[in-house]
């Protein structure tokens, strides 16, 4: 391998000399928000579980979002006939707690070891990883340099500012992206943003969405038709993962649309159910009716209070019109993909930071209506109220959506397959 040109050289001293500090921050955030002491040394390179026998694909993604949109990749290469050891690597105690219930039987999680050479050689000299796969942003210099294996970048997505970034950095980038294998981009955009930081051309090309080929959240059948026995013929909408300061304007969109529909029943779904009973008050507040579901009630009122954990995917297909919040406010937004295999029409606020790319493309399949402030929300809704074939139009149009990203899958397993090293036939 070539040398790194003077300004990695530079951020690699610097990181090696800020590791310990950053650890130590780390750690203590770590412990705060539930990890087990002894696993914090992970982010060192300190392994808490063995390395089965045999070849081993090593994942990494930085968070929830990241960890997830792997997810299809990995029950893909599950269900090869030869079946390598999956390793995930993610740097948050949320991702560790949800990759502990959706990977695979199988497979093993660890804390991402810091961007540190002795971090690093640690972690590799115990994993020993035949293939290191990046998820979507996750470029760090010494991860790659170190790597004793080929390094592939999936999902890989660019904004315009980060392009103008990535090009201040001149040849450094060319180096770095040169030692990838292969890179899968999201978009077209996006591979020629990377085209133009000098990556080879036969080392990119555009895939699909791995976050749209995710499996959707399950519903309990029973549930979803006992639901749908009560709301009968009410018409209804979805308010999902909404946050603090979004659910006083959501419930406003609803006071001016029960003038026109007034047994319309709004299903507000927060995104943290332990902010149920402030919401509560608030619903109460407002001169709105109220059941919740955490007490077992059934949606009669004019707000059904959705408080409960891990029933999202049954309020997607209850709902034929879904709000996803966290977009009212400057929280950035929620991934639309889980929903929009569900034959829901998606709609959501202009603070999109973390998922804009996402909600573009069902936009431009005419499946979700984005950056609507509340009084736009509020138009949007009454008229697929007034006009019911426009949402199942959008709804239609975003499960099209979300299965045309799947269609890549099948090559990638085959990809990373390919570049794993050869069994040993002696």
């Amino acid at each position: 391998m070539a040398r790194p040109p003077l300004l990695l050289r530079t951020y690699g001293r610097l990181a090696n000399l800020a590791a310990p500090l950053l650890f130590r921050r780390i750690r203590d955030r770590l412990i705060a928000h539930g990890t087990a002491p002894a696993r914090t040394r992970e982010r060192l390179g300190h392994a808490t579980a063995q390395r089965p026998a045999g070849p081993l694909i090593w994942f990494h993604g930085a968070s929830v979002g990241e960890s997830l949109s792997a997810l299809p990749v990995i029950e893909g290469l599950r269900a090869q006939a030869s079946t390598p050891t999956i390793l995930v690597t993610s740097g948050t105690a949320t991702s560790a707690q949800i990759l502990a219930q959706r990977l695979p039987a199988g497979c093993i999680h660890q804390f991402a070891p810091l961007d540190s050479t002795v971090a690093l050689r640690r972690f590799n000299a115990h994993w020993q990883p035949d293939l290191l796969v990046l998820m979507e942003s996750e470029i760090w210099p010494q991860m790659i340099a170190t790597a004793p294996c080929p390094v592939v970048l999936l999902n890989a997505r660019l904004s315009p500012r980060a392009l103008a970034r990535w090009q201040k950095l001149g040849a450094s980038a060319g180096w770095l992206l040169g030692q990838l294998t292969l890179i899968v981009t999201q978009t077209a955009t996006t591979a020629t943003g990377l085209r133009s930081l000098g990556v080879t051309p036969n080392r990119i090309r555009t895939g699909g969405n791995l976050k749209a080929a995710a499996t959707p959240p399950t519903a309990d059948p029973t549930e979803l038709a006992a639901l749908k026995i009560v709301l009968g013929t009410r018409p209804c909408w979805l308010a999902a993962s909404t946050h603090a300061g979004e659910e006083a304007l959501l419930l406003e969109v609803h006071k001016t649309l029960l003038a026109t529909a007034p047994d319309l029943c709004l299903i507000l779904a927060p995104r943290h159910p332990d902010r149920a009973g402030r919401v509560a008050r608030m619903i109460a507040d407002a001169g709105l009716a109220l059941t919740r579901r955490s007490k077992g009630e059934a949606p009669s009122a004019q707000v059904y209070l959705a408080d409960t954990l891990g029933e999202m995917g049954l309020w997607y297909r209850t709902a034929p019109l879904t709000f996803v919040g966290g977009s009212l406010t400057p929280n950035g937004g929620h991934n639309p993909w889980e929903a929009a295999p569900l034959g829901t029409a998606l709609l959501t606020g202009p603070y999109l930071q973390n998922c804009a790319d996402d909600w573009q493309m069902l936009a431009d399949a005419r499946g979700a209506y984005t950056r609507l402030r509340p009084d736009q929300l509020t138009d949007a809704l009454q008229g697929m109220l007034n006009d019911p074939q426009i949402g199942r139009d959008m709804a239609d149009n975003a499960a099209a959506c979300a299965a045309e990203q799947g269609d890549d899958l099948a090559r990638i397993v085959t990809e990373l397959i390919a570049l794993l090293p050869p069994k040993d036939t002696a």
